[in-house]
């Protein structure tokens, strides 16, 4: 094959790289240590005894004392040993983590806890972790706590600060000590401090070089607080409210910034491959609007809310290629209008974009990859100014690759600028700007009869191109925007934020395969159509929010009232369109074309108001009920060639939830929310339809593992009403008779599993079927939709010694066979991909090197119409990375 012959260049350049970090490693033993920061730390051992032992002379550590301080809070470890504790620390979300890799708890309750010490850190525990390791864990309310470790008469104290700075979804250092931030996530309002069990000693006064007498200064710095880990507790995309995700009464699936870069993700595909039973109905070479399909019913962009950017409806084309500003993808699961409008019910995919950081950031990286895949990018970040009031932060991107597919060629390129400003002490102004040039061949598949379906002339080849080497379509994405917050109290906060995306399509030749009748009758003279396509989307949207946390009597209260209002445009013309074929098995490319058909434009205008409240209301300690409604309003205006149409309407959306939590790690949850969509077009005798809705009841578990580890299992009955079908009196026009029916299981794990051992799985039952259609027969499987789905990614990374740093992951992502139409007239089997990975972390260098396909199978990604879409072969791409 063309494509793999020309990147075997590429192939040795990555082993390269892997060789010569076999090269360095061995130096590390013999670098001296002179500083006691994070990255000079021991670690874990890593042979095998010394992995499942951690080390055969544990330090016990008989007592956990609090100490209560002017600045926050001590967390006192009591040995009788005076060796040095082996500390490694991390931080991710709202949680420090300081893992001591040889020690052994010796308390007589086992381990330790306190909820609420101080007002600022809502937990703070000390656990068993494997037969020789403990972790000491302290979440803090508003952010992650800033953290000092010093030696104490022989003990180790932990000196905690409460943070200033809430990271929920503006990820950033916490302040330096002294400065005061903007406050973002208020605590609950009356709210006491519980009474801590352990005593608690009166500060005492420090000695003058800031230390009690006696204690030896150790500072340890947190490791990186940009990094959440495998596991996100908290998420704003359920309530718009920096939730606990353990208190919505809803699925949210988390794919974080470390298991990004863990797998190399470069496409959206990749990443939602890590959310319970999504599937996509084409592949990442396709030009066509990425179409995801959740809980059994397609997404869109074009027509509703089911793609979110930092929280705000996103339009137009969603491009598959990632960019280098992604921070990490959300996924609500179920309907979602209740918060965003209308949209297809089975979930909302929100994409989040780095902010910018109070402490300086620089990176690059750079990848290789076989089919002519190279990669690089740029991420700084850091104050503008020395009170750390303006901040920005900016990344650039460049990507240009082949394809295994013959003839296909792509470029994308990225510049997003971000820029924060604190209008005094209580406001903060964000602005954020991003440009995008893309270029790629289009391409749209291979016919079923051929490739999963038997053709007599055989198979067709699946690196086989179906359109023409000159048919690259080139558009601009050009996005600007702002976010306004304002605290009005340590309760109150105002949210008013703008987006504006803009996106157009130069002219150029896009061939599609025709879906009606595809291959002619001899089954190899393929049926195409080369349309002359231009396409531009407009699409502005505005919300205005206030949350506020009150009080009435021992019922807390959490509020959201908002309003949106957005404008979408589409305006489309396509001057010429003519019919051409090709010989699906000896293909001439170039050939003359027929004659032009008869072409069209449009454009279409559409316009919301959707006002809405939600209360999340803390009945008791382990109770809560989530209480939501929405109602909108929708205008549209249609343009086709000379005809003119318009529709209005309304809708409201309500959602109820309730959680009972009966011990502290685990959610008991049940819930009922329904969503809107709009539908274009008329019935027979003008009158104009009705909305498709979507209803869902749920019902679920979410237990916290551990303070790493967190699963969820969901079961879900979700119905969409009505679905346009063919009207059997007037046959030139549709009724909205149509139903559909999804129900099924999801099972979700995520988080760290011992110190370095990360895991996230999960599995999805999907049962997805027509209850009702004129056509179409009751009970056919519903296209894309897999019966069964699973995937599973997990990494190990050494903790100690000369090969600390060095990690390895690997990952199973199973698909079961799906129907490739609604009218079930052939299946895409079912398929077992692995991928695998090595990488090497040493201070603020990384090198990896990550195999997808690992054992080159062949299987197809989707289907679209009577194509279907073949998935890449083998694959390697190697990545360097360094932070400065």
């Amino acid at each position: 094959m063309s494509g793999w012959k020309s990147s075997r260049i590429c192939v040795w350049a990555i082993a390269s790289i892997a060789l010569s970090l076999l090269g360095i490693l061995p130096s590390r033993a013999a670098e001296v240590k002179t500083e006691s920061r994070l990255q000079d730390l021991q670690r874990p051992t890593t042979t095998v005894k010394d992995w499942l032992a951690q080390t055969s002379t544990p330090i016990e550590i008989t007592g956990v004392r609090l100490n209560q301080t002017a600045s926050g809070l001590e967390v006192l470890l009591e040995t009788t040993s005076k060796q040095p504790l082996s500390i490694v620390t991390s931080g991710y979300g709202r949680t420090y983590v300081a893992n001591i890799v040889n020690a052994r708890l010796a308390l007589p309750e086992g381990s330790f806890r306190q909820d609420n010490p101080i007002a600022g850190i809502t937990v703070v525990s000390v656990t068993q972790q494997g037969a020789n390791g403990i972790r000491i864990s302290a979440i803090g309310s508003e952010g992650i706590p800033v953290a000092k470790v010093r030696q104490s008469n022989g003990n180790t104290v932990f000196s905690l600060t409460t943070p200033t700075v809430p990271t929920a979804q503006i990820p950033q250092s916490a302040p330096p000590e002294g400065e005061t931030a903007l406050p973002q996530t208020p605590t609950q309002p009356g709210e006491s401090t519980p009474e801590v069990q352990e005593e608690i000693p009166a500060p005492q006064a420090p000695a003058p070089d800031g230390t009690a007498q006696g204690d030896e200064e150790m500072e340890i710095v947190v490791t990186d607080e940009r990094e959440e880990g495998y596991r996100v507790p908290n998420t704003s995309v359920g309530t718009r409210t920096d939730t606990p995700l353990r208190d919505i009464p809803q699925s949210i699936q988390v794919v974080p910034q470390e298991v990004l870069r863990d797998q190399n993700v470069n496409t959206l595909d990749e990443a939602l491959r890590n959310v319970s039973g999504v599937t996509t109905n084409s592949g990442p070479d396709s030009f066509s609007e990425a179409g995801y399909i959740i809980r059994g019913f397609g997404t869109s962009s074009r027509s509703g809310g089911n793609f979110l950017r930092n929280g705000l409806r996103e339009g137009g084309d969603i491009l598959r290629d990632f960019t280098p500003n992604i921070e990490r993808i959300e996924a609500l699961l179920g309907p979602a209008s209740v918060l965003y409008g209308n949209a297809n019910p089975g979930g909302t995919i929100n994409i989040l974009t780095k902010q910018p950081l109070r402490d300086p950031f620089y990176a690059i990286d750079a990848t290789i990859g076989n089919y002519d895949f190279y990669e690089g990018a740029i991420d700084l970040s850091g104050p503008l100014n020395d009170s750390k009031t303006l901040l920005y932060r900016l990344n650039v991107g460049y990507q240009n690759r082949g394809s295994f597919i013959d003839l296909i060629e792509a470029s994308i390129f990225t510049i997003s600028p971000v820029v924060s400003v604190d209008i005094g002490e209580r406001t903060r102004l964000t602005l954020e700007g991003e440009y995008t040039e893309r270029s790629i061949v289009s391409y749209q598949g291979l016919p079923a009869v051929g490739t999963v379906l038997p053709n007599p002339n055989g198979e067709i080849p699946r690196d086989r191109f179906t359109g023409e080497p000159d048919g690259t379509i080139n558009n601009t994405i050009t996005r600007v925007g702002y976010r306004l917050e304002h605290q009005f109290s340590d309760n109150w906060a105002l949210q008013n934020v703008f987006s504006a995306r803009i996106q157009s399509n130069e002219p150029g030749n896009e061939f599609y395969i025709l879906t009606e009748d595809g291959l002619a009758d001899d089954n190899r003279t393929l049926n195409r159509q080369a349309i002359d396509n231009t396409v531009d989307y407009e699409d502005y949207d505005l919300a205005t929010y206030l949350t506020g946390k009150f009080s009435t009597g021992s019922i807390n209260h959490e509020l959201l009232l908002g309003i949106d209002l957005s404008s979408s445009f589409l305006a489309f013309d396509r001057p010429s369109i003519i019919p051409t074929t090709l010989d699906i098995f000896d293909p001439v490319y170039g050939r003359a074309t027929e004659s032009s058909i008869d072409a069209f434009d449009g454009d279409q205008l559409t316009r919301t108001l959707g006002i809405y409240v939600q209360n999340l209301v803390t009945l008791t300690e382990n109770l809560k009920l989530l209480l939501g409604g929405r109602f909108d309003l929708f205008e549209q205006d249609f343009r086709f060639q000379s005809d003119i149409d318009s529709a209005s309407g309304d809708a409201f959306s309500p959602r109820v939830g309730l959680v009972y939590q009966p011990i502290q790690p685990i959610s008991l949850y049940a819930s009922y929310s329904k969503s809107f969509l709009p539908v274009q077009g008329t019935a027979f005798g003008g009158g104009a339809f009705e909305p498709e809705g979507g209803t869902q009841y749920e019902i679920g578990l979410k237990a916290d593992v551990s303070e790493q580890l967190s699963a969820t299992l969901a079961l879900y009955h979700l119905t969409r009403t009505n679905v346009t079908t063919e009207d059997p009196d007037n046959l030139e026009f549709q009724i909205q008779t149509g139903e559909q029916r999804s129900r099924g299981v999801e099972l979700r794990i995520a988080g760290e599993i011992l110190p370095g051992w990360n895991i996230i799985a999960s599995y999805a039952y999907t049962d997805a079927q027509i209850t009702e259609d004129n056509t179409l027969p009751v009970g056919n499987r519903l296209n894309n939709v897999p019966e069964n789905s699973l995937n599973l990614w997990t990494s190990y990374e050494i903790q100690r010694g000369t090969l600390q740093g060095l990690g390895f992951g690997l990952g199973l992502f199973y698909v079961g066979e799906r129907q490739g139409d609604l009218e079930n007239s052939f299946q895409v089997p079912s398929y077992l991909r692995t991928d695998a990975a090595i990488f090497y972390n040493r201070d603020r260098f990384r090198a990896a090197l990550n195999f997808r396909n690992l054992f080159d199978i062949d299987y197809f990604e989707g289907s679209l119409g009577s194509n279907v879409f073949p998935g890449a072969p083998f694959t390697v791409l190697g990545t360097v990375s360094w932070e400065f």
